[in-house]
């Protein structure tokens, strides 16, 4: 197991990848949800990181096990904020079902924020997931926190987990396996991943320590140097996505 405050190795690090990809493989549906973002037009069409780590297990994994979302192309409205009225807890009640069976063949989606905006697409999360057994994140620690993307389809999938600890429903989501694939650059990427798998927990996911790890590429949260930061795409790009014999 990799200490998250420690400073692995790149083989460290490949046996933590061949671990989840262990994990993975003996699921039947997998769902890859990727958070970070880049301009399209960056040169030679660069990815994030984490997405481009996802794409990797989605090859290894085939169409056929897995699928991936990359959420940042999604349409998705932020959080009504429904969960703090002064009229009490109303998120996730039965009037916010979103009234759609091709959206929501489930019947499970309930959110005020889909309900009002017709246009957006937390539903196609939503619908995959429920049709999944397994979910992973993947996303960029920037400034200290998850990324606002990330953090958007947090506090907008809140439903799931009001409707077990506020409305005593079922948890809906008590079979599906979880876990977080974070990418940092030079701070608090362990607190934050420790932060998010506990919201998971908090969700009602069965949380996996085999989908759970950060990659940082310093402990020094003082180097910002533009060659620090070419440094760790080269260094990622050599840990990860180029082929390892042996």
């Amino acid at each position: 197991m990799i200490d998250p405050h420690s400073s692995p190795t790149a083989v460290d690090y490949q046996v933590r990848l061949q671990l989840t990809l262990d994990h993975l493989a003996a699921k039947k549906h997998v769902l890859l949800l990727t958070t970070s973002n880049r301009w399209q037009g960056e040169h030679d069409g660069e990815k994030p990181k984490s997405t481009q780590l996802a794409e990797k297990i989605l090859h290894q994994l085939g169409s056929e096990k897995a699928e991936l979302i990359d959420v940042p192309k999604l349409i998705i409205h932020h959080c009504e904020g429904n969960v703090s009225t002064a009229r009490g807890n109303s998120c996730g009640l039965m009037d916010a079902l979103l009234k759609d069976s091709t959206k929501n063949p489930s019947g499970l989606h309930r959110c005020w924020a889909s309900v009002n905006n017709t246009d957006d697409e937390l539903w196609k999360i939503s619908k995959a997931l429920f049709a999944s057994d397994c979910v992973v994140f993947f996303g960029s620690v920037r400034w200290g926190q998850m990324n606002g993307y990330y953090q958007k389809l947090i506090e907008r999938l809140t439903w799931l987990e009001n409707r077990h600890s506020t409305l005593g429903e079922t948890n809906v989501l008590e079979n599906i396996d979880a876990g977080l694939i974070l990418v940092g650059q030079n701070w608090r990427g362990a607190e934050v991943l420790e932060t998010q798998q506990e919201v998971l927990k908090f969700f009602g996911f069965r949380v996996q320590p085999q989908l759970c790890w950060n990659w940082q590429f310093t402990q020094n949260a003082e180097d910002e140097t533009d060659e620090s930061y070419k440094q760790a795409a080269t260094t990622f790009t050599e840990t990860f996505l180029t082929t390892h014999n042996g």
